[in-house]
């Protein structure tokens, strides 16, 4: 199992940060989520969030920002002038800005904000996509026995996130899951989860040396990629985060050899 090429302090962090964000859900009136399960919108692609009725709690979401501040401090204390920042910047107006456009993967939004606002451009989204996260694996828990594939090119059928890890279990099952909110869906073994594509003829798995329980499944016909993590061969299974986490160095390899984290055919839709 290769060892994985993100810091132990880093990978410490994230376990905190899940952590938190668990602790962060059980916050969560499950009354304010309310799922509305359209099938003909979700075969269509529309993830399945962008149809539930979820009511923020404004003040909970601007108090984890908090939280989450004072962990990257503690974490790393030459971290605090870069965000000390963020409490002047922040009210219910701002906030519900930052949760519809983390929401979206508006990345463009939250550079212009920090660029507006003289922060690090990594700060706004990373910020605000860690406090909204745990709504949107609230969500997924509610309606995950309603989850069972997803369309090609669409992304985690979800929260919409673009689609780059699948586990293999028990007898070598391969199941698609998301970092983001955790949702989990079954894929065929042989299957572009960005275009569709099942031809085994231009479906390859790279193997990366010394690395036995992973392998980068990429697309011919639109260059697209996933990892493939045999989680058969872990003692205990790690989160999906923690998985796509401690396996980017997949990504890199991937992505040097051309492929995509989205595949072509989708980007020119």
């Amino acid at each position: 199992m290769k060892k994985s090429v993100v810091s132990k302090e880093y990978q410490n962090l994230q376990k905190d940060i899940l952590a938190l964000q668990e602790n962060w859900k059980k916050r969560i009136n499950p009354e304010s989520i309310i799922p509305n399960l359209d099938k003909a919108a979700m075969s269509a692609g529309v993830p399945a969030a962008a149809l539930t009725s979820i009511t923020f709690e404004i003040s909970l979401f601007l108090q984890w920002i908090e939280e989450i501040n004072a962990l990257l401090i503690k974490n790393n204390p030459e971290l605090e002038t870069k965000l000390a920042g963020i409490y002047t910047l922040l009210n219910e107006e701002t906030a519900i800005r930052w949760i519809d456009e983390a929401f979206s993967f508006n990345s463009v939004y939250f550079a212009s904000f920090a660029e507006e606002h003289l922060l690090e451009e990594w700060i706004p989204q990373f910020l605000a996509e860690t406090a909204l996260r745990p709504y949107l694996q609230l969500t997924a828990e509610k309606i995950q026995q309603e989850i069972t594939h997803s369309v090609p090119g669409a992304g985690c059928p979800v929260c919409g996130e673009p689609a780059r890890l699948a586990v293999l279990e028990a007898e070598g099952k391969k199941v698609m899951t998301c970092p983001r909110c955790l949702a989990h869906w079954n894929a065929k073994r042989v299957e572009c989860a960005h275009c569709g594509n099942d031809d085994h003829k231009t479906i390859q798995f790279l193997s990366i040396e010394g690395n036995a329980s992973s392998q980068i499944q990429v697309c011919e016909k639109c260059t697209g990629y996933i990892k493939v993590i045999d989680t058969r061969q872990y003692l205990s299974k790690p989160s999906a985060a923690m998985l796509d986490l401690n396996s980017i160095h997949l990504d890199f390899v991937a992505q040097d050899q051309g492929y995509h984290a989205i595949g072509q055919e989708k980007l020119t839709n």
